[in-house]
């Protein structure tokens, strides 16, 4: 069973990264993160601005919309990572996502059938990943994921006004800049 859900998982990130929007939006978002190097996407970043986007957060019939503005009245926790592409450690805060998933009713503490549940997060580029609920639940895994407002203590002006960010992880393929939506999903 759990190897039936971790398979369908899979073969909706691959399914997802496979239209020519999706791997072209990879690839830029990719080719953005390496910070300094100076591409052409770089320069192209600099030149037009990310839009600007309320994050959009849904589960079933539930949905909440948040913009920094809104987020910056919850309490926050700061992270520091390691970022590989720009090989520097850098520190985030911002709102732990899973205190902006409870509210909707994904389970605090999942137990049994609550660990079908995934979310996919998407950036204004179109870029997507997917995480199990399980994985931003420091109830049962040892990292944190953070809908981060501020890098250095400076405002994400750059990366848009959101980013996803994680502990744990040796490379930052999964952080999400410019965070504009957040879908909860229960695999079949």
């Amino acid at each position: 069973m759990r190897m039936r859900i971790w398979t369908a998982v899979f073969l909706l990130v691959l399914g997802a990264g496979a239209t020519d929007r999706g791997v072209q939006a990879q690839d830029q978002s990719q080719a953005m993160s390496v910070g300094g190097m100076g591409s052409q996407t770089d320069m192209k970043a600099a030149k037009n601005p990310i839009p600007v986007g309320p994050l959009h957060i849904t589960f079933g019939a539930k949905s909440a919309e948040w913009t920094p503005a809104t987020l910056a009245a919850l309490p926050h926790k700061t992270i520091t990572v390691f970022n590989e592409h720009a090989k520097v450690k850098q520190t985030y805060t911002g709102v732990p996502l899973l205190d902006l998933l409870t509210p909707l009713g994904v389970p605090a503490k999942p137990h049994g059938k609550d660990f079908v549940l995934y979310l996919v997060a998407e950036g204004s580029d179109g870029y997507q990943v997917v995480y199990s609920v399980a994985e931003v639940d420091p109830d049962v895994q040892d990292s944190t994921v953070i809908v981060a407002d501020t890098l250095d203590g400076k405002a994400l002006a750059d990366k848009g006004p959101l980013q996803l960010v994680a502990t744990g992880q040796k490379r930052p393929a999964r952080w999400v800049r410019n965070l504009v939506a957040v879908r909860v999903h229960a695999a079949e």
